[in-house]
């Protein structure tokens, strides 16, 4: 660790705040556990710990490494180059919660076109900046919904194809609360639409949530759907894969009151799972309940176009009792790479990657069901991934697979039982004709095997 303080700037601090040491400061901690021994390595050089960590990262294999269909929620996308040179500037890549928002005229502009593009990709009247992930922005929705019904309609609908790891941190929020989940622990059976949460419904649900493409990557209409959670009075919260939006109707055109998502898709790299930026739209009606902040246009005393915060609905800016979220970070720095990705991208360059996609991952599908021992789980539309029966558990698949230098998708039988021998496959625009075929006789060899 670099430390800058020289022995007299540490000497003038101690003096001015009154006190002799250092070790003073710990007067307060019981003396037993004040400086206990700690078993530590030697210390080591600069290089040396350069060395050490670069031997640790080579012991990782990435997307650069392997041929990777590996999706459920982080996708292996292509990133220009100049999403990275914009973040590396020294005024974004330092910023942080402007505390003083109308000076970081800046990073408010940033944070407006964020949002801007956000609402417009999922057809909402406002979008927030920002969740930690969409796992976070799901649980948000919940919190949102139960406040907004102030507490009387306390039921949740959790449909069991949103992401289990979503669903959890839901769990997690929720631990302790008034609110009630029902839904996703077997209520309904998996293969089916979300036609079958409807009898789930009643007089006390404030929430229905569903995804869009869903975790086995299956795209349904919600149209009637979205119809029949507002006539039994309920709000209609949608995940989506951003990714989708750019080819598919958008949520708001379902009449979704909340759309979250995972922004990841949007320039942001793996990572070995994050920090990633979650999504949160909804209608302009529900504002006042909507976590986190929002920047607004206006023009200032000159008559200048100026940007100001217009929602801070959070601990950080008002009293703790009246917050209705404790997420104390804009994402700023991802939700900034999601903006500069989109906009460089524009409608016809995020329709162009998002039909790469789809055509990808549907010519794969048919590949793949054509091999002896494997057929595809599900014949509902999909978008970029895809669910297969495979003939051997489908973790000795992957395993085989992996051999071959092929990351070959997500195993689900750890989040669904009895779905074992079933592998959900993603295919992105980085996936090419090669790579597709290597996966096929990689796959014929286990079949064959």
């Amino acid at each position: 660790m670099f430390t800058p303080h020289t022995q007299a700037d540490r000497e003038a601090m101690l003096q001015t705040i009154g006190i002799d040491r250092i070790e003073d400061l710990f007067n307060d901690v019981p003396a037993e556990h004040r400086f206990p021994e700690l078993n530590l390595p030697p210390a080591l050089t600069e290089l040396e710990v350069f060395t050490e960590l670069k031997d640790i990262a080579w012991a990782n294999d990435s997307a650069r490494e392997l041929i990777s269909f590996l999706g459920a929620g982080a996708y292996n996308h292509y990133t220009p180059a100049v999403v990275d040179a914009i973040l590396r500037r020294g005024e974004f890549y330092t910023a942080y919660t402007p505390y003083q928002p109308e000076i970081s005229q800046g990073t408010l502009q940033a944070i407006f076109e964020y949002q801007s593009m956000v609402a417009g990709l999922t057809g909402m009247d406002v979008s927030n900046a920002s969740h930690y992930d969409g796992a976070t922005a799901v649980a948000e929705a919940v919190n949102m919904a139960y406040h907004n019904f102030r507490g009387k309609r306390p039921k949740v609908v959790l449909s069991p194809a949103v992401h289990p790891q979503y669903r959890a941190t839901v769990r997690t929020y929720t631990h302790d609360s008034e609110i009630i989940l029902t839904g996703d622990e077997g209520e309904v059976d998996l293969s089916t639409g979300p036609e079958a949460l409807i009898p789930l419904i009643d007089e006390t649900t404030g929430l229905v949530v569903v995804a869009y493409p869903d975790f086995f990557g299956r795209i349904y209409d919600f149209t009637d759907f979205a119809q029949a959670v507002h006539d039994a009075g309920a709000l209609l919260a949608i995940s989506v894969n951003p990714m989708a939006l750019g080819l598919l109707k958008p949520p708001g055109d379902f009449g979704a009151d909340i759309v979250t998502g995972e922004g990841q898709s949007l320039g942001i790299p793996l990572s070995y799972g994050g920090p990633y930026l979650g999504l949160f739209a909804t209608k302009q009606k529900y504002v006042r309940k909507m976590a986190g902040r929002l920047a607004g246009e206006t023009v200032d005393n000159r008559g200048q176009r100026a940007y100001v915060l217009t929602l801070t609905a959070r601990e950080q800016h008002i009293r703790r009792e009246r917050a209705t979220s404790n997420i104390c970070t804009n994402q700023g720095l991802l939700a900034l790479a999601a903006t500069v990705y989109m906009s460089l991208l524009g409608k016809q360059g995020l329709r162009q990657v998002s039909e790469l996609c789809y055509h990808k991952a549907h010519y794969a599908a048919e590949r793949i069901s054509g091999i002896n021992g494997y057929d595809l789980w599900s014949q509902q539309p999909f978008f970029n991934e895809f669910v297969i029966r495979c003939p051997r558990p489908a973790q000795q698949v992957f395993d085989h697979l992996l051999e071959h230098n092929v990351l070959a998708g997500y195993t689900l039988g750890k989040d669904y039982p009895g779905l074992e021998d079933h592998l959900l496959i993603a295919v992105t625009e980085m996936n090419s004709q090669e790579d597709i075929e290597w996966l096929v006789a990689a796959l014929e060899e286990v079949s064959n095997g």
